[in-house]
């Protein structure tokens, strides 16, 4: 099993200290974010950070995300221009995109849709532009724009972009969409994370209750990256918990050199 380290498992480490975490688990590869406190925007930023990577040994699989690029103008072309270019810029090979996800932001059915490859189509030739493949990460909230991989490799599929984008297998929001589908050779990236909290369920679950993954885990993790491995997948598992207990431990790579011996078991 390859492990990747996103960013968000301890989102207050700078780079240099988050790349010695994951190289002291054993980890060469990692994915960086532009939306945590100690992120570093611009076309310098990316060079000093694609350098030090390099020098660490550290591979930079993908910037983590293009956030609502199925809500295409020009300002978000503009935004994605930027970030496809400081992507690149980086080493990394992989670009986030993430879609949105907001009650406010509720178009009709063919609407959705219509948006949906109006985005793809013009994120087709900017990421060719940068050599870049973009990897769409449906999100299971119910009030999401794009819930299900299935719905997004359709609209792959109909601007012709199969060769230029790939989905994100998010266990979490695979188990919230409800979601019974796997597709293995079109994933490019794994994100796991697991909730352990009794009190909720697919319903309620959201961003707080992401933990690390042990065997308390409610949404079988391990399952899941077993089908999809199963199913022709050969990339990164990559971890991404959000919960703040998580993100304020002081002892991350203890927890998680045994998350990774969990899921391995």
């Amino acid at each position: 099993m390859q492990f990747s380290l996103n960013h968000m498992v301890a989102p207050r480490l700078g780079y240099n200290a988050f790349f010695d975490l994951a190289l002291s688990l054993g980890v060469n590869a990692v994915e960086i974010r532009n939306d945590i406190p100690t992120a570093l925007m611009g076309s310098k930023n990316a060079k000093m950070i694609g350098k030090l990577a390099k020098e660490k040994g550290i591979t930079i699989i993908n910037v983590n995300a293009l956030q609502r690029w199925n809500q295409w103008n020009k300002a978000k072309a503009d935004e994605a221009k930027k970030l496809a270019e400081y992507t690149a810029l980086t080493g990394a090979k992989n670009l986030i995109l993430v879609p949105t996800n907001d009650t406010k932001f509720q178009p009709s059915h063919e609407a959705r849709l219509d948006g949906i490859r109006e985005a793809l189509s013009a994120l087709k030739n900017i990421l060719k532009d940068h050599g870049l493949i973009g990897c769409v990460e449906p999100l299971g909230f119910v009030e999401c724009s794009l819930r299900l991989k299935s719905e997004a490799l359709a609209a792959i599929d109909a601007v012709g972009g199969s060769k230029r984008f790939m989905v994100t297998h998010d266990t979490f929001h695979h188990f919230v969409a409800g979601e019974k589908e796997y597709f293995g050779a079109r994933t490019g990236l794994i994100h796991v994370s697991g909730v352990t909290d009794p009190k909720h369920s697919s319903a309620t679950m959201r961003d707080p209750q992401r933990v690390l993954v042990d065997a308390h885990d409610m949404i079988d993790n391990r399952g899941q990256v077993k089908k999809l491995m199963e199913s022709g997948y050969k990339g990164y598992v990559s971890f991404e918990p959000f919960s703040a207990v998580v993100h304020k431990s002081k002892q991350i790579a203890r927890d998680l050199a045994r998350n990774m011996d969990f899921l391995e078991a």
